[in-house]
């Protein structure tokens, strides 16, 4: 942190920061003492032991998950895991422990005390976003304290301000406002500039995050789709994939991709592949034990490369068929982020198959969404300072001439993924239909 804080502020005015706000990976969590200090390992986003422990959240809160309409928890869940801690580690119990998830943690270190989280990182851990409180009567039926629990502000609220000791070591300027932040998808989905009812901005980094905003609250009875209250009574609907680019950091580390992209962009579209890194899916279905597969001819390399290309591509388009079946407003306007739009030929791909325009912000890392959330303190609304600060920096138009190829191939994959029993009859329909129209 204190390096990036540095690397920020170089070749800057520091006095010119106003404030800041903290994003982090939704659902990882640790244990801290009063002080702030880690009593655990962090547990990652996408660590799914505790498998056991989602069965019995589920079993404890359904009434509850189900009026916020996601039915269930996943085991990579922060609350499954916390279950998992104090069930593994009893001893947690004990004392004045508490749930610290990663922005907590941060915005902590830099005020200099322990410090409320906010609705958009509490909600995986079981925050009641529509009652707005803890529902004390599933977690005592889970058996997890709930002195451990942190208070919980809206994303935007003033937690503190930058202490002497962080500022001699950060180079923020001592006193400066500190905001509750949000998870890192919805702080992509600010700095995307996506704030508006209808639209959806799609992050692709090692995995693949969709974000979006309806006037009311979309319910999934699978567990798959999740709401966190958005800004002016708007709600923000989305969740996040296993695939993504990491699959390719994987299979072509240290290969120059560049030229395995300008190859793959003169050849012919052939295979698809399944762009899995983990065992586990968790959208646009949820899945244990599912694996990586081929449609096609891939033997060398930019024939496997482009297939798991339009692979994430298929993926992306599942995932907005999958919102549309649930009643999301999925007709506004689309973003794409993240560094999979650093490959432009991978950007065309993916707006042929989802066949319609997508705009490609210069800037809109999740740290840009935060600038904007922190930009609030100047009593200007959210959406007001998207508009304000969120810059498109090009608009991609589909290439009908590839779109009902691409569209064969997407079929293939729904087929594939529902002949393994991974994805639900009613999806795979609803996704048939809509490639068809």
């Amino acid at each position: 942190m204190i390096g990036a804080c540095s690397t920020a502020l170089n070749g800057l005015d520091a006095g010119a920061v106003a404030g800041l706000a903290v994003d982090a990976t939704s659902g990882t969590i640790l244990i801290a003492d009063q002080a702030g200090c880690p009593r655990t390992a962090g547990l990652m986003y996408d660590d799914d032991r505790a498998a056991e422990e989602a069965r019995l959240v589920d079993e404890a809160g359904r009434p509850v998950w189900a009026k916020l309409g996601y039915f269930r928890m996943q085991p990579s869940w922060a609350l499954p895991k916390l279950v998992w801690l104090l069930r593994h580690r009893p001893e947690l119990k004990a004392g004045n422990l508490r749930l610290c998830h990663q922005s907590d943690l941060i915005a902590a270190r830099l005020i200099g005390h322990p410090v409320a989280t906010d609705t958009t990182n509490a909600l995986k851990s079981g925050y009641d976003v529509i009652d707005e409180r803890w529902p004390s009567e599933v977690f005592d039926r889970l058996g997890v304290p709930t002195r451990m629990l942190p208070d919980v502000v809206s994303p935007g609220t003033v937690l503190g301000v930058v202490s002497a000791s962080a500022a001699s070591r950060t180079g923020i300027p001592a006193g400066t406002p500190v905001v509750a932040g949000m998870t890192d998808g919805c702080a992509a989905q600010l700095g995307a500039g996506a704030v508006e009812t209808g639209s959806w901005n799609s992050v692709l980094g090692t995995t693949l995050v969709l974000k979006g905003v309806s006037k009311r609250l979309i319910r999934d009875p699978s567990g798959v789709v999740y709401c966190h209250r958005g800004p002016n009574d708007t709600w923000l609907p989305g969740a996040a994939s296993n695939s993504g680019a990491g699959i390719i950091t994987r299979r072509f580390g240290g290969k120059d991709l560049d030229v395995l992209t300008a190859r793959a962009a003169r050849s012919p579209l052939g295979a698809v592949a399944y762009p899995l890194v983990a065992e586990v899916e968790r959208f646009p279905f949820v899945a244990r034990n599912v694996e990586a597969f081929v449609i096609g001819d891939a033997q060398d390399d930019v024939a496997m490369f482009a297939a798991l290309l339009l692979g994430v591509a298929c993926v992306e388009r599942l995932c907005m068929d999958y919102l549309d079946l649930l009643g999301a407003p999925t007709d506004g306007p689309l973003t794409m982020t993240g560094g999979g739009t650093r490959n432009r030929f991978w950007s065309q791909l993916r707006v042929d198959l989802i066949g319609r325009p997508v705009s490609i912000p210069a800037r809109a890392e999740p740290a840009v969404g935060m600038a904007v959330l922190a930009s609030t303190l100047a009593g200007r609304s959210v959406v007001e300072a998207a508009r304000a600060m969120v810059r498109s920096y090009v608009e991609l138009t589909p290439d009908p001439t590839r779109g009902p190829v691409l569209l064969e191939r997407y079929r293939d994959f729904v087929e594939a993924l529902a002949a393994r029993g991974w994805l639900d009859d009613a999806v795979a329909s609803h996704a048939r239909n809509r490639a068809n129209q």
